[in-house]
């Protein structure tokens, strides 16, 4: 990181999975890296892994999240943690609406508040938002809450850039497609049998692929911004169209 201006990041949904991976892309790099995330067993390990500095604090903990930045200089913010659910909205539950809506958008949202101020005062930062492809791409089987909540993260990564016209202040946005997580155990509730249908057959990305990605994007000349990353599997397509029969309209 010797080239980059940048020497302090807060990464989200830091204790496994992409935001581990991101820690520790970053830290590598020589990064002052905050790592915040619910799990402080898991953070402390990373903390030993790597160097970074652990906080066992939830996204939807306003409060310490103001906290936290009250005391910090960050010059990257790596909005990264996120839920998702099984389902439609036809199935969905109120607290399954809430719980996503918190995580995956109004935690973002508060963030950047928290953030963007101190970056305009020093006229220094890289707001990197990592999103899906679900917030650009309707498919059957998403669940429907997941992704609003993504595109709405994709809307606020492209007004920000408006927001922050003529400052030395970058967004990123990566959308990955699927990557191996524990998120799809989570979903059906057993890692076992998540990596059997979604991962034994298939050669999807890795956490450390977009970890590479949001480096990359960090790591360019101050005169560049990687604006918008979409990254997925050699062997995975978006988009397709589904056209139903007559017959087949339900009643």
């Amino acid at each position: 990181m010797s080239n980059t201006p940048y020497r302090t990041a807060l990464v989200t949904g830091a204790s496994s999975g992409i935001g581990a991976a991101i820690v520790r892309r970053l830290s590598e790099g020589g990064m002052e890296v905050h790592a915040l995330a619910r799990d402080a067993k898991r953070l402390e390990a990373l903390a030993s892994d790597t160097g970074c500095i652990p906080h066992a604090v939830s996204v939807s903990d306003q409060a310490g999240l103001e906290a936290l930045i009250a005391g910090l200089e960050v010059d990257v913010l790596v909005n990264n943690a996120g839920q998702s659910r099984t389902g439609n909205i036809t199935n969905t539950t109120p607290d399954d609406i809430d719980s996503l809506v918190d995580v995956n958008l109004r935690a973002v949202l508060q963030l950047t508040r928290l953030v963007v101020p101190g970056m305009i005062e020093r006229n220094r930062g890289h707001i990197v938002n990592i999103s899906s492809i679900a917030g650009h791409y309707a498919f059957a089987g998403g669940n429907t809450v997941y992704h609003t909540t993504k595109a709405g993260v994709h809307s606020l990564s492209q007004q920000l850039r408006c927001d922050l016209f003529g400052r030395q202040i970058r967004v990123t946005e990566v959308s990955p497609a699927r990557v191996e997580t524990e998120v799809f155990g989570r979903l059906i509730g057993d890692m076992a049998e998540a990596k059997k249908r979604f991962f034994d057959e298939y050669d999807s990305l890795l956490p450390e692929d977009i970890a590479n990605s949001v480096a990359f994007a960090v790591l360019a000349p101050q005169r560049m911004n990687v604006s918008f990353m979409e990254v997925l599997p050699t062997m995975q397509v978006v988009g397709g169209l589904n056209f139903a029969k007559k017959t087949s309209a339900p009643g």
